[in-house]
């Protein structure tokens, strides 16, 4: 699918997993299995998550312990596909 009509199925998402003082290590075990479950999962990245990183370094880094593509990142939230 092209990074266009992905973005607007993203569109009405919620977010299912958010990104907190634990890091990304501690939600790759539960986005693995939203992405198991469905191709597009909205995740967002908490203040105490940041912590001087950009979101897009944590979107990556996030996406590619789980093997997904970023979407896209708006503000503090990303979209992953698988």
């Amino acid at each position: 699918m092209d990074t266009q009509a992905l973005r607007k199925r993203a569109h009405d998402l919620d977010v299912t997993v958010w990104v907190g003082k634990s890091g990304v290590g501690a939600v790759v075990d539960e986005l693995d299995d939203q992405l198991g479950d469905r191709e597009l999962v909205k995740v967002k990245f908490l203040r105490a998550a940041r912590g001087g990183t950009d979101v897009e370094t944590l979107a990556a880094d996030l996406a590619d312990r789980v093997d997904a593509a970023v979407v896209e990142t708006r503000g503090n939230t990303a979209v992953l596909y698988r």
